[in-house]
């Protein structure tokens, strides 16, 4: 059965089920000196797979002005010229960064510089407003938070964004976001991390909840094993120490043993390992919004695919958790 759209929060955009995510397309960049990207990106193969993504029932895609310095926002506005109406942009802010060498340089959430941001990113995307506009700095204390959330309140009501979302893995950054308003709460959910504490919030608060890292970085796409490796020059292999789910470029051998034990409930009923993933988080939650990342149009077109299997069924989510020992 196809999957029905979801709503974003009490903004009332509506969206695909799964949305994209765009970091993949925004090439090379460096956070604290070393690889955030998911290596080169190839801008031809992105605006094809972009493409196919609408043609395949995605109207959601969410990015950031710190993927490739602004890059991925300039891919998705060649894009999305003259089909503007038919799809919803999210982008983030949060990041400085020097676009001439690539690199994110600092934080900056002051009004000012969101005002700032937010005409940049206009600019890239090649549009007069951003439909969803979210806070990329996760741990921002709560006065300033505060301060942040009045600024996007004001940018909704000046018409420059529809909607603002904070990214964060803090259960008090996302009822802070709920009592000043807030659409939808960013946050990672696949099936090795299902954050429930975040989705009862969201649920509560009546936030839609935008999935990110739903396949585990790719780990839930079902190509990797214990002889994988990943380069310095991508951010799987660079070392930052909040990638989890692989340590020094090759996949965690928990997570490959979790894996294993589900992937026949994943994969049944046609399935590849990969919508089985994504299929898994619609099932979890009502608010739900996953966003896998993408580089070419096979793998455009196989995750929008899963909106055609839909949520996986009670019993199959009961089994997992009982494969998983949860």
């Amino acid at each position: 059965m196809a999957t029905a759209p979801r709503v974003l929060g009490n903004s009332g955009i509506q969206t695909s089920a799964i949305g994209f995510g765009c970091w993949p397309i925004g090439g090379m960049f460096t956070l604290d000196g070393i690889a955030d990207g998911y290596g080169e990106a190839n801008d031809s193969v992105s605006l094809r797979a972009l493409k196919a993504a609408v043609d395949h029932g995605i109207n959601f895609f969410d990015t950031a002005d710190a993927y490739g310095t602004g890059h991925s926002e300039e891919v998705m506005g060649r894009a999305f010229l003259g089909i503007r109406q038919k799809v919803v942009i999210s982008t983030k802010f949060g990041f400085t960064y020097d676009a001439n060498h690539r690199a994110l340089t600092g934080k900056d959430v002051s009004p000012a510089y969101i005002r700032w941001a937010c005409e940049q990113s206009l600019r890239r995307l090649r549009t007069d407003y951003i439909d969803l506009y979210t806070l990329h700095v996760g741990d921002v204390p709560q006065t300033e938070a505060d301060i942040v959330l009045d600024t996007l309140a004001a940018l909704r009501d000046e018409g420059k964004i529809r909607a603002y979302c904070w990214s964060s893995w803090q259960p008090a950054a996302a009822e802070t976001l709920a009592r000043h308003g807030g659409a939808a709460f960013m946050h990672e959910c696949n099936v090795f991390n299902p954050m429930e504490d975040l989705l009862a919030i969201c649920e509560r608060d009546h936030m839609a909840s935008i999935n990110i890292f739903p396949l585990a970085m790719g780990l839930l796409g079902g190509k990797y094993n214990a002889a994988s490796r990943f380069s310095h020059g991508e951010v799987r292999g660079s070392g930052h120490s909040w990638v989890g789910y692989f340590k020094d470029g090759a996949p965690v051998p928990e997570y490959l043993e979790r894996l294993a034990a589900i992937r026949d409930v994943l994969t049944s009923g046609g399935r590849t390992l990969a919508q089985g993933a994504l299929c898994w988080v619609l099932a979890k939650s009502p608010v739900t919004i996953p966003i896998p990342g993408f580089k070419t149009e096979a793998q455009a077109i196989e995750n929008a695919q899963a909106l055609s299997f839909g949520p996986l069924t009670p019993e199959q989510m009961a089994e997992i958790d009982r494969l998983l020992g949860e």
